[in-house]
């Protein structure tokens, strides 16, 4: 039977010994996005920036991606529709102009376009304040995830290990927040969304390695530190491979055939999951030898002394 081997069976990388270049590259590229943020901004989108929100019913059920695209040529910005409700109810979200270009004006050429025999429902404006809400609610959310992360792995694990780990989650997150300023990518709520994923998805694989380091410490007690970690994170570079490449060809289909609202939030999480590889098996195993990391059998003269 044919199997598939990204790793040749029996391969050996000496990961650890190569470890400061691997976190130079982290660092680096962390820098970079925190740069890029500061200097340049996100490229937010309609929730964040502000913009006027249409829900209409329409006369008969209409093609939502041809309008899209009509409402797309009237050269007002960022304009997304959805349907909700029934068939013919829509909702359409317009990037509101600058103040003197003519706010009135945009209005009525969604208007326009739209045609007659419309039925508006609700015009209502989303002020920039509610933008920076959002934000907010973005940035707690990470936080907050980031801290519960840490907390279960230092439970399960040991101090060392949720430190590592939420370093690596900080990398992966900060480089996916900067990848909305680098490129003409949108930041919309959808990308909160994004980022969430790849920290679960990073937390996921950097799991899995630190479980094969803690069965190996068990098992090779007087195995040094640094080759019992490029050993744990052979044993499993084939099946975190494997997993990486499945899920980002999944990804890249719905990115590919799922359209454009479905594009925005499929590009994120592939890029995140590409960084969430890179940490857990380049960042966050190999920051383990610097913590350092004890066996069962080092705590044992310690425990006794404190029960004497």
């Amino acid at each position: 039977m044919f199997r598939l081997h990204l790793i040749p069976y029996g391969k050996k990388f000496n990961i650890v010994s190569k470890s400061k270049y691997f976190f130079a590259c982290g660092i680096l590229a962390v820098i970079t996005s925190i740069a890029f943020i500061l200097f340049k901004g996100m490229n937010y989108g309609i929730d964040f920036k502000g913009g006027y929100i249409f829900e209409v019913s329409m006369s008969e059920t209409p093609n939502v991606q041809e309008l899209r695209d009509k409402l797309g040529t009237l050269g007002l910005g960022e304009v997304a529709i959805q349907q909700f409700g029934t068939e013919k109810d829509l909702m359409i979200r317009l990037e509101k102009p600058e103040e003197g270009r003519g706010q009135e004006a945009a209005i009525q050429k969604v208007k326009q376009t739209l045609g007659d025999g419309v039925v508006y429902k609700k015009i209502e404006t989303v002020g920039p304040k509610v933008g920076g809400e959002l934000v907010s609610n973005a940035i707690k959310a990470v936080a907050f995830a980031l801290i519960a992360m840490l907390v279960y792995i230092a439970i399960r694990f040991e101090w060392q290990f949720g430190v590592c780990a939420v370093v690596a989650l900080v990398h992966d997150c900060a480089i996916v927040f900067g990848m909305f300023s680098m490129f003409p990518t949108e930041f919309t709520e959808t990308s909160i969304t994004a980022i969430l994923l790849t920290a679960s998805y990073s937390i996921n694989d950097t799991v899995v390695i630190f479980d094969r380091i803690r069965e190996n410490l068990k098992r090779h007690k007087k195995m040094n530190i640094k080759e019992l970690i490029d050993l744990s994170l052979n044993e499993t570079l084939s099946r975190t491979t494997m997993t990486a490449t499945t899920t980002i060809l999944s990804v890249l289909a719905l990115y590919l055939f799922g359209g454009k609202i479905i594009a925005a939030l499929a590009l994120p999480i592939m890029v995140g999951i590409m960084v969430g590889t890179f940490s857990s098996i380049f960042i966050a195993s190999p920051l383990l030898m610097y913590l350092n990391i004890k066996r069962d059998d080092e705590n044992k003269p310690q425990v006794a002394a404190n029960l004497q």
